[in-house]
């Protein structure tokens, strides 16, 4: 099939899941071409013009920068004609494009991200889609009322995702990598920490200047780790955490249960790291191996006790990796072909 896949904007873990989908659609033998939504946006972004007095200024606004990187999609499904145009996290793009490639044709497919903390929108994105697949399956009926939807678990990329050689530059005791949403920021505070070799990353600009935590934040605070660096992150350090995002966004605490697994559930266990976890149902049948935990005092006591047991951890950390080793991208895009076909 021709399949033009659309970036979903950020480099972090949604682009890990567009890298995934795009490179296991290639191998499976479809012709796949890229919107790259990332440089288009960091371009107009960065855009300056002179302004009065011979100032430097913004050429244009946050939302002008998105407009304006998102526009070129459609001169792409006109140039490209694509059979599908797959969608990662489709946040930044209008609905009104999926529309207009609807009417030529073009099926829609949408990879929903955030489910389900961001499912209020992502219902809306849903209602112009042909097929909608869904990383949790706690709404997926209120999906299935709008537009066929399907659960697609979270996955790793084989020979990426994978154990590998310690660098001693990012090796420590502990480690956590996710978005420092207020309800992380709030137990991980509330952990003892004390005489640990703690690493923290991803996003963490919530952070007070007062917090003990910005110590152990290991890149500067309007950056975040790559993936890449995320998995020589996983190979080097003894222990990891799985603490679920609870918060619609950044600044609320407002609660959403899901019943999925994480996706760094599944990179930890992909490159061997053996990693403590709140319990949940999907993974609790999966992870059954790995200790659970449920207040900071819990998740403090756990990682001292398994640094002292080394054999535990790498037992656990094995049976951990066997249970997922089928939640491949090249496994989920042989589901959706499959879909696609029928």
């Amino acid at each position: 099939m021709r399949i033009l896949a659309a970036h979903p904007g950020p480099r972090f873990s949604v682009h890990d899941v567009h890298i995934g989908w795009t490179e296991a659609l290639r191998e499976l033998g479809n012709r796949v071409a890229e919107y790259d939504l990332s440089t288009r946006l960091t371009m107009y972004d960065a855009a300056l013009i002179e302004g009065a007095n011979k100032t430097i200024k913004k050429a244009f606004s946050p939302e002008q920068a998105v407009q304006l990187a998102v526009n070129g999609l459609c001169a792409a499904l006109y140039r490209l004609k694509p059979e599908v145009l797959f969608v990662t996290y489709a946040r930044f793009y209008p609905n009104e494009i999926f529309d207009l490639a609807r009417s030529y044709g073009t099926k829609i497919i949408v990879m929903h991200t955030e489910s389900p903390y961001e499912d209020e929108r992502q219902l809306e994105v849903a209602a112009h889609a042909d097929i909608n697949l869904v990383n949790d399956i706690a709404n997926l009926d209120k999906f299935n009322e709008v537009s066929p939807t399907y659960y697609m678990p979270h996955s790793y990329r084989a020979g990426f995702h994978q154990p590998g050689d310690a660098n001693g530059d990012v090796a420590g005791d502990f480690v956590f990598v996710g978005t420092g949403y207020k309800s992380r920021i709030n137990f991980l505070d509330q952990m003892d920490l004390d005489g640990l070799d703690v690493l923290l990353a991803g996003n963490w600009q919530m952070l007070a200047d007062a917090s003990p935590l910005r110590k152990h934040v290991i890149h500067d605070f309007d950056e975040c780790l790559d993936n890449q660096q995320t998995v020589e992150v996983y190979q080097s350090c003894k222990i990891g955490m799985n603490l679920y995002r609870r918060d619609v966004d950044m600044a609320d605490t407002t609660s959403e249960e899901g019943w999925s697994c994480g996706p760094r559930e599944i990179e930890m266990a992909a490159c061997g790291l053996f990693f403590i976890r709140e319990s949940r149902g999907e993974s609790d049948k999966l992870f059954p191996m790995l200790p659970t935990f449920v207040t900071p005092e819990d998740a403090s006591d756990e990682i001292r006790w398994y640094l002292q047991h080394e054999d535990a951890r790498r037992n656990a950390a094995i049976e951990a990796s066997m249970s997922i080793a089928d939640r491949t991208f090249i496994n989920r895009a042989s589901e959706l072909m499959q879909l696609l076909e029928g």
